[in-house]
This record gives structure tokens, C-alpha cells and sequence, in this order.
């Protein structure tokens, strides 16, 4: 049978070796999704690494504390410090490179427009990289990121569906990516004609500033794939993947660290059985026993 810390590593490294099993999943479904540019899903692997690195150990841990294998044990906790400090590493650095940017609110819009100077750091610059960005802007065309963009309204009249109002439009709730790649900036002051179809308007002038009025095209293989919005927009949408997959590692950690604590009382108690060390208030440290009992 097992014992104290044994027994509480055997349970609890069995509820972990389980909460493995859906983060490990999640990760397949996301690699199953992404095709063969990186895109906004290249956390697939992160999640896959710890999900792999969570059940491999707490079947290692789980192993150590049924049959009492000292060795496993120590190597259990070697590779659980590793694995504790990594995930804690990976959460700050999550945290860190996500620590600003967000979306603006524009007047009489309910979605948001983004902007690409709210951004900085490393995550910006690896996203705004021309090489990296080709392969991203060809995962969004690709994938038809804008084609849920489209929507229909039935006219109250007629009872036939047509394409939703500009009124309609803007009271939408719109994606990142749909708010920075499938429409022109704002403060372009474009006509709206459908969801991906904008027209300049001559009696409105634009913000001189934006490139991205110039870079806008109703071709729908380019539309603002190379605006600095849709780059925002990408951005923002990685910060919000980034944020969920650290507070899953928080929990995560969480776990681990308990798990952890488990193990060394597991270990102690291994090398009392290995040593054949009395338990209990039977157990002597000293050779001259203190003369105050406490």
C-alpha cells in the first residue's frame, strides 16, 4: 500500500496526467487547423510541448510513487523543476510582450480600429518583418479570413435578402483581423458599398498621415493585407491568444508546483523505506535524544 506523500503524489499526478489530456488535444486540433504558413496559430506547439511534458512526468511521478523507485523519483523531480520554471518563464514572457497595445474606439462604430504604433517591442517587430509578414498576409488569403465579412439582412419590404446597410454594418462587432484587413481605416472616410467594397469619396478629405487609404484596394485577394492596420489587427489578435494561453498555464503551474511539494514529501518518504527508517513519532534524529520533549 501506499503511503502518506506517496499516496497524495499517486492521486494527484493521476488528475494531472488528465488535465494533460484536453491541453494536449487542443494543441493537436490547432496544428490539424494551420496549414503550412505559421499565421496567428503557431502557439500550437507551446501548448503541445507542456501538454506532452505534463503527462510524461506524471506518469514518471506516478510510476515513482506506486513502486517507491527512489531514482525515478529524483529524476521525477528534476525534470518537474525544469518544466515549473520554463512554464513560469514562458507565462512573464507572455505577459511582457503583450503588455500594450488595444483597440480604439471611433465615434458612431461599434467595432474597434487598430492602430500599428500602439504596438512595440519584439512581438511587434516580428510581425511587422516583411518576410515574416508575407507568410502571415498569405495564411489570411488563403484562409479567407474576410469571408465571413459578408451579411445579409432581409428587406422588410420585399422579404428578399440584401446585403446589410452601412448603418448595419457599423453596429457590428467586428473581429481584429475583420477591423484591420477586410475594410480601409476610418479615417479614410471611404463610401461604404458592401462589407469589402469601399469607394473614395472626393468631398471628404482623409487623414494625411494614414498610408493605409493609399494601400487599400477592392480586390479581394488584396483588400489591406499590406495595411499597417491589418498588422494591429494581427497583433491584437495574438495578444488575446497569448493572454488565454497564459492564464491556462497559471493554472497549469499552479498544479505543477502542488504536485511538486507532493514529490519531495513522496522522495523523503522513499528513502526512509529505502533506508529501512523507522515512521512516526518513532523515528529518531538524534543519538542523544534532547532532554526537553516538545
Amino acid at each position: 500500500m501506499l503511503r502518506g506523500g506517496t499516496s497524495l503524489l499517486g492521486i494527484v499526478n493521476f488528475v494531472t496526467f488528465l488535465i494533460s489530456i484536453p491541453i494536449l488535444g487542443g494543441g493537436i486540433w490547432l496544428a490539424s487547423r494551420a496549414n503550412s504558413t505559421d499565421c496567428i496559430r503557431f502557439l500550437q506547439w507551446p501548448i503541445i510541448a507542456i501538454g506532452l511534458a505534463v503527462m510524461v512526468v506524471s506518469l514518471m511521478g506516478f510510476a515513482g510513487a506506486c513502486y517507491r523507485q527512489t531514482w525515478l523519483l529524483r529524476l521525477y523531480l528534476f525534470a518537474m523543476f525544469f518544466i515549473v520554471v520554463a512554464l513560469l518563464f514562458f507565462i512573464v514572457f507572455a505577459f511582457a510582450v503583450t503588455d500594450r497595445g488595444d483597440g480604439q474606439v471611433v465615434m458612431n462604430r461599434r467595432f474597434l480600429e487598430y492602430q500599428l504604433s500602439d504596438y512595440n517591442g519584439w512581438l511587434r517587430d516580428r510581425v511587422a518583418d516583411p518576410a515574416y509578414w508575407a507568410t502571415i498576409s498569405a495564411c489570411l488569403r488563403d484562409g479567407r479570413a474576410c469571408a465571413a465579412m459578408r451579411r445579409f439582412a432581409r428587406d422588410p419590404n420585399t422579404g428578399m435578402l440584401v446585403p446589410e446597410t452601412p448603418s448595419m454594418f457599423y453596429a457590428r462587432d467586428l473581429s481584429p483581423i475583420q477591423s484591420g484587413c477586410c475594410k480601409p481605416p476610418t479615417s479614410c472616410a471611404y463610401n461604404y458599398v458592401n462589407e469589402t467594397f469601399w469607394t473614395a469619396n472626393p468631398g471628404v478629405p482623409t487623414v494625411v498621415n494614414d498610408v493605409d487609404c493609399s494601400k487599400w484596394s477592392n480586390d479581394q485577394q488584396t483588400l489591406c493585407f499590406q495595411c499597417d492596420s491589418c498588422k494591429a489587427g494581427v497583433l491584437a489578435g495574438i495578444k488575446k491568444s497569448w493572454r488565454k494561453v497564459a492564464i491556462l498555464n497559471i493554472v497549469v503551474l499552479i498544479i505543477l508546483v502542488i504536485v511538486y511539494v507532493a514529490g519531495c514529501a513522496a522522495f523523503r518518504n522513499a528513502r526512509r523505506i529505502e533506508n529501512d527508517e523507522p515512521f512516526g513519532m518513532a523515528r529518531m534524529t538524534k543519538t542523544q535524544p534532547s532532554r526537553f520533549q516538545f
